[in-house]
């Protein structure tokens, strides 16, 4: 099971004590992922469609619930797509459905539904505890997050740029930044950072998904700290052995030039002291010199010697 699945698994488990939040949350899920029919005798009938049995789940019990309403189950299997199986929960009583329509305000009292079962300006998102039920609405009925040991990335789908723009409001006013980007006949609710993600998971109140998603943020960011350290100590490694190597060839230049033995003492000390120890630090070189010198004035030595070292092959 991906995580985006197992997210709407323990969604679907979460059912609100509040009817007024039960019936935000049945609102988001008719509006994403419904479709209203109406019979020639001007009968309603709402259907919800769905590929994932847990949502299914979800709807059924919120109906059951909230108005005590039996609905229809229809399970089918596409021969196509790998057997894959479709859901689709129907109210098929017209008494009951204007019902429901009326309670998520997405039939205004003249009977009339909103253009794209809109929920755009609708009072069932006033208090926060019920933008709360609608967000997790919207995610179960059309939502989807990526595996996050690949990458941080949280999106809605919607039909229509108006159920978009109320999305991006509704996680602004959690203190999140969505942003929305038009894939197709769709505009999509997006989130791509991680602190945000594991948030969106905090206010839809899916803690254990909140859990797994922050323990895997934790051992990447200390892989990559680790990663970044280890780089760090193999391009110091790599600078001081290059340095090295190009010390060596300059001494050795010296000697066989004009000899050490021509040398201040100083370089001299530090250029034989160079050749016997061609693995020691600069701090470890100073330390073996009487008196010990300092790092400071190893490398100061060392720099005097490889300018030397350039004028005397400037001069062959």
């Amino acid at each position: 099971m991906s995580f985006s699945s197992r997210v709407k698994e323990e969604l679907s488990r979460q059912l609100s004590p509040a009817r007024h939040c039960r019936i935000a949350e049945t609102a988001a899920i008719i509006s994403l992922c419904g479709k209203i029919e109406i019979d020639a005798e001007d009968r309603l009938c709402i259907k919800i469609n769905t590929e994932n049995a847990a949502v299914a789940r979800k709807y059924f019990t919120l109906l059951k619930k909230t108005f005590n309403i039996s609905t229809e189950i229809i399970i089918r299997r596409n021969a196509y797509l790998n057997k894959k199986r479709s859901f689709q929960v129907s109210v098929s009583d017209d008494g009951d459905a204007r019902k429901v329509l009326l309670a998520a305000k997405l039939l205004d009292e003249h009977g009339e539904i909103g253009e794209n079962l809109s929920v755009v300006g609708n009072l069932v998102v006033q208090n926060p505890c019920c933008r709360r039920a609608f967000l997790r609405g919207a995610f179960l009925a059309a939502g989807s997050i990526s595996d996050p040991e690949k990458f941080y990335h949280y999106e809605i789908p919607c039909i229509s740029q108006a159920k978009a723009r109320q999305l991006q409001g509704i996680i602004a006013a959690f203190d999140m930044d969505a942003r929305i980007v038009q894939r197709k006949k769709y505009f999509v609710v997006y989130v791509k950072e991680g602190s945000q993600i594991v948030n969106l998971l905090n206010v839809m109140e899916a803690p254990v998904a909140l859990m797994e998603l922050e323990n895997i943020r934790i051992l990447k960011e200390m892989r990559g700290s680790v990663n970044r350290q280890v780089n760090c100590e193999t391009a110091n490694i790599n600078k001081t052995v290059s340095a090295a190597v190009k010390q060596i060839e300059d001494i050795i230049f010296i000697r066989d030039t004009i000899g050490l033995e021509q040398l201040p003492a100083g370089l001299c000390d530090i250029a034989k002291l160079r050749l016997e120890r061609p693995e020691a630090s600069l701090k470890e070189l100073g330390e073996a010199l009487n008196p010990i010198v300092g790092k400071s004035g190893v490398n100061h030595r060392l720099r005097k010697l490889s300018i030397m070292a350039e004028e005397l092959r400037g001069e062959s």
